[in-house]
């Protein structure tokens, strides 16, 4: 099995390898030796100091000001993972989870943190078997680190929490470390608040947000050209000419891809009549590429944001520093997962109006692509589902990242609100994937109301395909299957 390195820069791109092809992980000598060479400082500024470093000889929060004697400061960091345990909700995707302990290693492999080269370890062990902590959604204002989340994650070190025994069961912490003959760990100054300070609630979601929109935007890019050839549309806008005089990125690469999946389309070739196509056919390469734009930038901000030290305080044992500030504030993940959800929704909303148009009886359509409408309703209310959705959406999308509600005494005046907006994003995702599924039920049923003349042999290849999965529907049946199949067909 192929064991990837901890000890340079990850990506969106480079994670989704190793979720994909489950890959093991280690930390490699150099990030061994910078855990090591922070933690020996921080053990020696300790014990030749009697100054007070918030959160390693310190109360928390407003208790910022109280410092704790030294014999107590173990009691200190395994009292804080307990007290902060206090997530409610459902509880996180075990991918997300996985996707947590991943990040949180990274964070902590550059030596700003303090910690054990034990505790970073045992987190390494967590990934590589599978041991993923129960975590729930709620709880994390965004902004003093995720810490209710992540406090669930890290529980388990000392032996306490919960572990997912399988899909819907738990067992307790310390029996699973028994099983693997994993010892508690003892932590020491300043590791329990290294291990809940910082953004890997919101960085996971993200990163699991933006690897499931690249494959949907995929997927709504193709699934337009099936629509485009079930309405009998025309193509020349998507003429290259047209988009090199408003070069965006996106709008271009949508174009392109349009252009060269309908290559060899029979239906495409023939004369049309209508001089111009609805906006949600004509003006694809606009609306999917400015989606596509706005997935690259959040993405440029979440490479920079798993590659970074997001808790507090930072030490930089070169320059004799430990310094308090506010790396785990996640007003950049916030902002964007905000965008993020933003720009899914518009790739949904479009499609819902692709749908609508190819069950309204036009381009020589029956009305709801049935053979014998009034009998059978056909395709009539999977649409009213995608509105549904498409109308949930738009609330979802209500931006987080705007609000902000005082916490601990006043001292976290400000904060981001990203949990919030990353978990409300990843329900826009999963909301987006229905709403292209509905689209593919109705653009293959129009599709083959074409027949004789076929579409492309990309687009006739996938419809074979889809169709070991799903079949021409002649009369009316449960389409709640369908609907799920055609989910299930775009994963």
């Amino acid at each position: 099995m192929t064991t990837v390195e901890i000890d340079h820069s990850l990506s969106v791109h480079s994670i989704g390898s190793i979720l994909a092809n489950k890959k093991q992980i280690a930390l490699s000598a150099g990030a061994k030796m910078r855990i090591t060479g922070c933690y020996d400082y921080l053990q020696q500024k300790i014990k030749n100091s009697e100054d007070a470093f918030y959160g390693i000889n310190t109360g928390f929060g407003s208790l910022c000001n109280t410092v704790i004697p030294k014999n107590e400061l173990t009691i200190l960091q395994g009292n804080l993972l307990r007290s902060h345990a206090c997530g409610t909700g459902n509880t996180v995707p075990k991918p997300i989870v996985k996707l947590m302990l991943l990040l949180k290693i990274q964070s902590l492999s550059y030596g700003h943190s303090g910690v054990q080269l034990q505790t970073v370890q045992r987190l390494v062990d967590f990934f590589n078997l599978d041991i993923l902590p129960v975590v729930y959604e709620q709880g994390s204002l965004g902004a003093s680190g995720d810490l209710a989340p992540l406090a669930h994650l890290c529980l388990p070190l000392i032996g306490e929490g919960e572990i997912w025994k399988n899909d819907t069961e738990t067992e307790a912490a310390s029996d699973v470390l028994k099983r693997h003959q994993l010892a508690p760990v003892t932590l020491t100054a300043k590791e329990g608040l290294a291990l809940i300070n910082g953004t890997q609630f919101m960085s996971a979601f993200g990163v699991w947000c933006l690897l499931e929109a690249h494959a949907l935007s995929n997927w709504a890019d193709t699934i337009s050209c099936i629509s485009i050839d079930a309405f009998d549309a025309r193509l020349d806008p998507f003429h290259p000419s047209l988009h090199k005089i408003r070069a965006h990125k996106g709008q271009v690469a949508t174009a392109a891809l349009v252009i060269k999946t309908l290559d060899g389309s029979e239906i495409a070739k023939q004369k049309k009549t209508a001089v111009q196509d609805p906006y949600a056919f004509r003006c694809i390469p606009q609306v999917h590429g400015a989606s596509k734009d706005a997935i690259a930038y959040v993405e440029s901000v979440f490479n920079t944001e798993i590659n970074s030290v997001t808790d507090n305080p930072n030490i930089f044992a070169e320059d004799d520093l430990i310094i308090s500030g506010g790396n785990f504030h996640g007003q950049p993940l916030a902002i964007t997962l905000d965008f993020l959800a933003i720009a899914l929704a518009e790739l949904g909303s479009i499609s819902e109006r692709r749908t609508y148009q190819l069950i309204s009886g036009q381009r020589g359509l029956p009305a709801f692509l049935t053979p014998n409408p009034g009998l059978n309703s056909g395709m009539m209310i999977p649409q009213y589902t995608a509105a549904s959705i498409v109308s949930q959406n738009k609330q979802l999308c209500t931006p987080a990242s705007v609000d902000s509600i005082v916490s601990s005494n006043g001292q976290e005046d400000h904060v981001s609100m990203g949990a919030n907006a990353a978990t409300k994003c990843l329900r826009v995702v999963n909301n987006l994937r229905t709403i292209l599924a509905i689209e593919l039920l109705n653009a293959t049923q129009a599709l083959e109301m074409r027949r004789p003349l076929k579409s492309s042999k990309t687009i006739e290849t996938l419809l074979s395909n889809y169709r070991q999965n799903v079949s021409f529907m002649k009369e009316d049946r449960y389409l709640h299957g369908d609907i799920k199949k055609s989910e299930a067909f775009l994963v």
